[in-house]
């Protein structure tokens, strides 16, 4: 297993792809820090904040999650408790390699196995603690998704959503549902301050962009009914040549569809 390194920083070489969407971003986290919601440095994060823990706690009450077996969830410091609540729960947790770094770009928890090998479920829900004590996986080796969550730093109540700008999490939906592990119909959801929604035509929607299905912040939780279309699977057309080059998992898709 690769040594267990985070970096929670925002990709700043891949940021400038959209100015109107870097603007939005530095809004809100200028607006998180000045108004005290962000318990730690807002910038170039997908910002934890006040209330992170009531937010896990609703969406863990809603039926998407009481449904739910598998969850895919972003490796951030904001969402630390709905993993929490996903080992507590039963569920299979899934939480993707920071910056997709290995072939293997997943890793896998279970209450069961963490258990069994003396491994405190708050020290595993961690990031650093997950890519610790979690179990390497490729797609190959992966269950299908029954519930994503994802990071995000500014919402609309319609659907659209935008996270740190490097892309990372429209490219790990697009992987999964090339190899049928996400399924049309999936709730796709974030947990968020009520700072973080903004309004819609703010935030453009592209095409290889997946849309919420359902945001949960400590006070409430909004269905979307998006209008927005999700992806059938990776566009290729919008993904980058450094971010093939940077990333092993997206290489060897990319030589596979070549043969």
């Amino acid at each position: 297993m690769w040594e267990a390194k985070v970096s929670d920083h925002a990709e700043s070489e891949w940021i400038g792809r959209n100015t109107g969407k870097d603007a939005l971003r530095d809004e809100i986290w200028s607006l998180l820090k000045q108004q005290g919601i962000a318990p730690t440095e807002p910038f170039g994060h997908i910002p934890s904040f006040a209330g992170a823990d009531r937010a896990a706690e609703r969406l863990a009450g809603l039926p998407i999650w009481r449904r739910a077996q598998v969850i895919k969830c972003n490796p951030d410091t904001a969402q630390v408790a709905v993993r929490l609540h996903a080992l507590r729960d039963g569920k299979r947790l899934y939480m993707a390699v920071p910056r997709l770094a290995e072939l293997r770009c997943f890793v896998e928890l279970t209450a069961d196995d963490l258990s069994m090998r003396g491994v405190d479920l708050g020290a595993a829900a961690t990031a650093a603690g997950a890519l610790a004590h979690g179990r390497p996986v490729a797609l190959e080796e992966m269950a299908p998704i029954d519930l994503v969550v994802t990071g995000c730093v500014a919402v609309t109540r319609d659907g659209g959503r935008t996270g740190k700008g490097a892309g990372f999490a429209d490219l790990e939906l697009g992987m999964l549902r090339q190899f049928g592990l996400l399924r049309p119909g999936t709730p796709i959801v974030t947990t968020v301050h009520p700072l973080q929604i903004v309004a819609g035509p703010r935030l453009p929607m592209l095409p290889h962009d997946s849309a919420l299905d359902w945001i949960v912040t400590p006070e409430e939780a909004i269905e979307t009914r998006t209008p927005y279309p999700q992806p059938a699977g990776l566009d290729w057309d919008a993904v980058l040549p450094d971010q093939i080059a940077a990333i092993p998992v997206l290489r060897h898709l990319r030589e596979s569809s070549d043969r």
